[in-house]
């Protein structure tokens, strides 16, 4: 009988402190979606600076194959 009151007084410890860090854990703040912004914004940005130096050279050669199909088509 000891045991298990022994057992019940530590599991009720165990949910205690279980209890105690969920609720001391407050998930994400304000702060935390402020940065996640400004990183995912710097990457659009970064990636879009990238892309933007790579268009006139895609768009180019994408008319000099449409502009080489057209002729080989005549």
């Amino acid at each position: 009988m000891k045991f298990i009151i022994a057992m019940q007084t530590k599991l009720e410890a165990v949910k205690k402190a279980a209890f105690n860090c969920v609720k001391k854990q407050e998930g994400q703040n304000t702060i935390e979606y402020i940065i996640m912004l400004g990183v995912v914004v710097g990457i659009a940005l970064l990636v879009g600076t990238l892309v933007k130096n790579m268009m006139p050279e895609v768009f180019e050669s994408v008319k000099q194959k449409i502009i080489g199909g057209v002729s080989s088509a005549e």
